[in-house]
């Protein structure tokens, strides 16, 4: 026990649920990846796989939360690096499903995305930090022009990344008081470009979406003509487009209340991304209805665990930042669910910490290390014994003033 208060510091509440998760993950991704396994030699490497990124984040974790979170502010200075990488990566981006969203260096691929998530996060949370150095005004677009050059890179590669983005950083933005005015007039320009985006999308002949427009816009295209013909049974037709929501739906229907337990899921031979998009049915089918609701609550307590972090902090840059960290992971989880159960059209975003994955794995035990760090450091939770450090000076990066 002594050596376990040595090593865990920080609120212990998300690192129970930081734990639980990643139980869970080991044991769905092992079930889930039965298919893969059939294709290599070595059965054990996909879990392998995703047990060494696991194990990695799992030591991010455990540096970061010993790092004083005004520390993190530093990280801004790399948005410009990301926001190049974003920029490169549709012309020597690795393609995937009709979509470049990889880079890869010395054999080694990572998604941009997911750094600039972060560092994004890192921007807005100083930004609103430095307000008494700024007009509102001058905050509202310093922040609006970093967040939206970000997100328009991500847009046409993965809208529903940069949509997540944006509205994690508009939410931030909300709590930390910017001007209201200005807040709802962008918000209600972009709710109507979408709708707008949507019913063109819909009436459009697939012809000529898929001859004369970008590839992605035919796959929102068929998703979309597939999350509206699910209201009129008459227009229901399995094919591929609807493959997987359907064999997703089917996995909800035999969980039951207590599931098959797990490795009996018989879903996951025919869903291709049981292991990542899907791994919420897959839950569901072997843990039933209760491990599904275990699973959204560990995230609903995570996200109030994050708001008390916050009121607890003093200073304003590490209780924006827990917010933002808090407010990605639970609502990329709401999505992905959504998802799962057929709520929203398919998106393609991973459950956090549990699905399979490499870059969105470890940035999620990134995102972990960092509130932990601000319950310690910021709000000083869970760790009594902890020196008065905060009170020093903060060196922090400054933005250009031109005022």
């Amino acid at each position: 026990m002594e050596l376990a208060n040595k090593l865990f510091k920080g609120d212990r509440v998300v690192w129970v649920i930081f734990m639980f998760l990643c139980l869970i993950s080991l044991v769905e991704v092992y079930s889930a990846t039965s298919t893969l396994a059939y294709k290599n030699a070595y059965y054990w490497s996909p879990i392998a796989r995703h047990a060494t990124f696991l194990f990695i984040g799992f030591g991010a974790v455990l540096l970061l939360h010993n790092i004083p979170s005004k520390y993190y502010s530093f990280a801004v200075m790399f948005l410009p690096v990301a926001i190049l990488m974003l920029a490169v990566t549709p012309f020597i981006g690795v393609r995937a499903n009709d979509a470049a969203r990889w880079l890869e260096f010395g054999g080694i691929s990572f998604q941009p995305s997911e750094i600039a998530k972060l560092l994004c996060i890192i921007f807005v949370a100083f930004v609103l930090s430095k307000q008494e150095k700024y007009t509102p005004d001058k905050t509202f677009w310093i922040i609006i022009v970093g967040v939206g050059i970000t997100c328009a890179l991500i847009f046409p590669e993965n809208f529903s990344t940069a949509l997540i983005l944006f509205v994690v950083c508009i939410t931030m933005m909300f709590v930390g008081q910017a001007p209201l005015k200005k807040l709802f007039l962008l918000c209600g320009a972009l709710v109507l470009s979408g709708i707008l985006l949507i019913f063109t999308l819909e009436y459009l002949p697939k012809s000529f979406v898929k001859e004369h427009l970008p590839d992605r816009l035919a796959t929102w295209q068929s998703r979309i003509e597939d999350f509206g013909s699910r209201k009129d049974s008459t227009k229901f037709a399995f094919n591929d487009s609807n493959y997987q929501v359907t064999h997703a739906s089917i996995a909800i229907a035999r969980g039951g209340i207590i599931g098959k337990l797990p490795g009996r899921s018989l879903q996951r031979d025919f869903l291709p991304q049981a292991y990542s998009d899907f791994i919420y049915a897959i839950i569901i089918e072997e843990m039933g209805l209760a491990g599904g609701i275990f699973v959204l609550l560990l995230y609903v307590v995570l996200m109030f665990r994050v708001a008390i972090i916050a009121r607890r902090c003093d200073k304003l840059f590490p209780k924006y930042l827990v917010l933002g960290c808090g407010l990605l992971i639970v609502i990329q989880a709401f999505i992905n669910m959504a998802v799962a159960v057929r709520l929203i059209p398919v998106t393609g975003q991973p459950l956090p910490l549990i699905s399979r994955g490499g870059t969105s794995t470890v940035l999620t035990c990134v995102y972990f290390g960092i509130i932990l760090s601000v319950s310690r450091f910021g709000a000083k939770m869970g760790d009594e014994d902890l020196p008065e450090i905060e009170a020093e000076t903060e060196p922090e990066p400054e933005l250009a003033n031109d005022d």
